[in-house]
């Protein structure tokens, strides 16, 4: 009994540390998921918003450091039961998210793994299962090293999330699972392959049969019935294939400029995915960038989704490029930062830079 606890142990703390990791690496992106949880069609906690990026990263580093804690067995009855805690709370908001299908991805691995709102929870259900065995047989659950030596690695670990964090929010994620990653090209992420599997739908049909309404199912032609027809409703029953990109534009009032700028063989954007957001001060380093860009031949162009505002920005720092204009959701998922920078040569992503490394931007 005691190696299949120390087994339990083993698995619980690794996806506890694991969990924390990869969204301590991308702290922005977990705050942007925290934020949809606590919008007012889900848990209407829209207060909360403004703290979600501090929540986020308070939730990461208490969640790897209570994966050390369980690995070395330090503070066990602390450590279990704020693991427990930690637990049935996500379960039970995964379950309503997923019944009323208020979230498409909960983020509980960041952007490394994407899971189904009810695979997550059933993960979760899993994780608590675990963790319950680890709290009857907590007696089995011994320090693997000294007590001081484990309370020392227990802060390291802390320290080690704050220092991740820092580099993520002053820089950019040291790690970066998403499809805009550099060596990836954005069109060949738009694609959807020629086998992919569509959407599949139920037709739910009403008829009028002998004076009472009926309702039949197909999945597309109308039912073979005499009734009197009355409405026809569509319900998603299972998703078809979605590619990893979906939602990026390149456009202006002019039109759509996405295949000429993704054609091109040398292109910086700037990207600021809400200029009413922006840290100002880094549009002055942008600036520079984008000369140094304009000298050895690229083409220079912005992304914003703030159409109104970006005429202003543009005059007031003497921007020498024009602004496009693309859906922020995207442009929050292109590059966590803003203002940032991004290279492209043909729609394959050379290099990203936030705009404190904005001189350090890679222009060949």
């Amino acid at each position: 009994m005691k190696a299949i606890t120390r087994l339990i142990q083993i698995i619980v703390g690794a996806t506890f540390i694991f969990s924390g990791f990869v969204k301590l690496v991308d702290p922005i992106g977990f705050g942007y998921k925290l934020g949809e949880y606590f919008e007012a069609d889900v848990l209407n906690l829209e207060f909360l918003i403004p703290y979600a990026l501090v929540i986020a990263i308070f939730v990461s580093i208490f969640e790897l450091t209570l994966g050390v804690m369980l690995l070395l067995g330090y503070k066990a009855k602390f450590t279990l039961w704020n693991m427990m805690a930690m637990i049935l709370f996500f379960t039970l908001l995964t379950f309503y998210t997923a019944y009323w299908h208020k979230v498409t991805d909960c983020g509980c691995f960041g952007d490394a793994i994407t899971l189904s709102p009810w695979a997550t929870f059933w993960k979760d259900v899993l994780l608590a299962v675990l963790l319950l065995l680890l709290i009857i047989k907590q007696d089995l659950i011994t320090p693997l090293i000294n007590l001081k030596i484990a309370k020392l690695v227990s802060f390291a670990s802390v320290l080690f999330g704050l220092a991740i964090t820092y580099y993520a929010l002053m820089h950019l994620p040291p790690m970066d699972f998403r499809p805009y990653k550099i060596g990836n090209n954005i069109r060949e992420g738009m694609e959807t392959p020629e086998d992919a599997p569509q959407d599949i739908y139920d037709y739910i049909w009403t008829y009028k049969v002998n004076g009472v309404d009926k309702e039949f199912v197909t999945q597309g032609d109308a039912p073979d019935t005499d009734g009197e027809y009355v409405a026809v409703r569509t319900e998603l029953v299972q998703e078809g294939y979605e590619p990893p990109i979906h939602d990026f534009t390149i456009e202006n009032n002019e039109g759509d400029f996405t295949d000429k700028y993704l054609d091109e063989p040398k292109v910086l954007v700037v990207v600021a995915y809400n200029l009413d957001k922006s840290e100002m001060q880094g549009f002055e380093n942008v600036k520079k960038a984008a000369e140094r860009a304009l000298a050895k031949g690229y083409k220079v162009i912005a992304l914003t989704s703030s159409a109104e505002k970006a005429p202003i920005v543009k005059e007031k720092y003497q921007l020498p490029f024009d602004f496009f204009f693309a859906d922020e959701t995207a442009l929050k998922t292109i590059i966590r930062a803003n203002p940032a920078l991004m290279t492209l040569e043909k729609g394959t992503v050379k290099d990203k830079k936030s705009w404190h490394d904005a001189a350090d931007l890679n222009l060949h």
